[in-house]
């Protein structure tokens, strides 16, 4: 059974993350509070907190959250920051004091697949996360929390895996939907190798646009696009419990090169290129013509309040769609 929910990416720029910093930030965002009342809204079994709303917060504060979401799983979301004197410390924390059972993250700042362009600092990021994870996975179990790394457009199934395996017991995956794609891999082919340690769900989705080096990912609801949500439930136990956040895909379309060579330097070898060729013929079910005009709102620069309109036109039709599954 999933227990779907909400975290706050889909709706990036509602509620403030968008831009944060810049002049392009939302003037009025809904913020922590307004966030909560969208996922009340729409019937949430989970909910997922960002860490920049938490981490100002004291112990009293976060206890006093915890409280307010008893009803709910909690998901406290945390990305390292790839610097020397990265700990979860902090994470655990605000994680514990809300009364999170799964701490989801990501590793690495990598989009697109693009690995390549950082040469060998690639090799130095995983070598961090691996020092870091297995040096916090003890802290975080005696916590009682799960660490769940995601498929964050930067590692493949297998070496999620890898890095799972080698931390811990309470170390697992989180499966975003939408991002094997990002890595030339096929979500039902990425659930059949990782499936058995996947502790979190994004449900996410893409509709795509190919070009002469790959294709575009671009958002649209979750439903309406490429991946086969239908063939991803299968594969779970009938009897199985996972929480799983909606998170509708970036304002800024993704651009995956697969097509040149350059992009695969820095990728483990591959016995076979049937999945690429699986995961291109999925989006190929779902695509925009060459020439469309596949640019968002955010993308376009368009009027705040356009650009709001537009995450909750999706994400209504995204609850939709996961009603008609079953889902919700």
């Amino acid at each position: 059974m999933l227990q779907v929910g909400l975290n706050p990416y889909g709706l990036a720029y509602t509620v403030g993350l968008q831009g944060l910093g810049t002049p392009r930030v939302n003037p009025q965002p809904i913020g922590l509070d307004g966030f909560i009342g969208v996922a009340r809204e729409i019937d949430a079994r989970c909910i997922e907190l960002d860490w920049r709303w938490l981490f100002p917060m004291r112990d009293e504060e976060l206890r006093a959250l915890g409280d307010r979401l008893s009803d709910l799983p909690r998901i406290c979301s945390y990305w390292l920051q790839q610097q020397p004197d990265d700990t979860l410390a902090e994470a655990i924390r605000v994680a514990s004091g809300v009364g999170a059972r799964t701490l989801r993250m990501h590793l690495t700042p990598v989009l697109e697949g693009g690995r390549a362009a950082l040469g060998v600092r690639w090799r130095e990021m995983i070598d961090h996360a691996r020092t870091v994870l297995r040096r916090e996975a003890p802290r975080a179990a005696a916590a009682g929390l799960t660490v769940a790394i995601e498929n964050h457009q930067d590692l493949t199934s297998g070496e999620l895996l890898a890095l799972s395996q080698e931390a811990g017991e309470n170390v697992g995956i989180t499966l975003d939907t939408g991002n094997p794609f990002s890595v030339g891999e096929d979500p039902i082919g990425f659930m059949k190798r990782a499936g058995h340690r996947i502790r979190h769900l994004h449900l996410k989705d893409y509709v795509a646009q190919f070009t002469p080096e790959g294709y575009r990912l671009i958002r649209c609801a979750t439903g309406d696009g490429c991946v086969p949500f239908a063939e991803i439930g299968a594969q779970f136990p009938a009897d199985a419990t996972l929480t799983a956040s909606i998170e509708i895909a970036a304002l800024d379309a993704r651009h995956i090169r697969v097509f040149t060579e350059e992009w695969w330097a820095g990728y483990p070898a591959r016995t076979a290129a049937s999945e690429l060729a699986r995961a291109v013929q999925r989006l190929k079910r779902a695509r925009l013509d060459d020439n469309a005009d596949y640019r968002t709102p955010w993308e376009k620069g368009e009027a705040p309040e356009a650009i709001a309109a537009y995450e909750r036109m999706q994400l209504d039709k995204s609850v939709a769609n996961l009603k008609a599954l079953g889902w919700m």
